[in-house]
């Protein structure tokens, strides 16, 4: 399980955009969830943790690692 911090969300067409992207992202298995009232996304599989970081970067956010 990968948790990611995403600051800059605002609404439920950010949830949608930051979970679409980190879905795309080679060796995410699935997206769990995309929380908009703590700021958090939790995902699983081994994908490559930069990749996820700048996934969520081109739609306009920015994230950090947690877990």
């Amino acid at each position: 399980m990968i948790k990611l911090k995403v600051d800059g969300m605002t609404c439920d067409h950010c949830v949608k955009a930051v979970s679409q992207a980190l879905s795309k992202v080679a060796g995410v298995e699935k997206v769990v969830e995309v929380r908009l009232d703590n700021g958090e996304a939790t995902l699983e599989g081994r994908p490559d943790e930069a990749q996820l970081i700048a996934a969520v970067s081109e739609e306009g956010y920015q994230a950090l690692v947690i877990q």
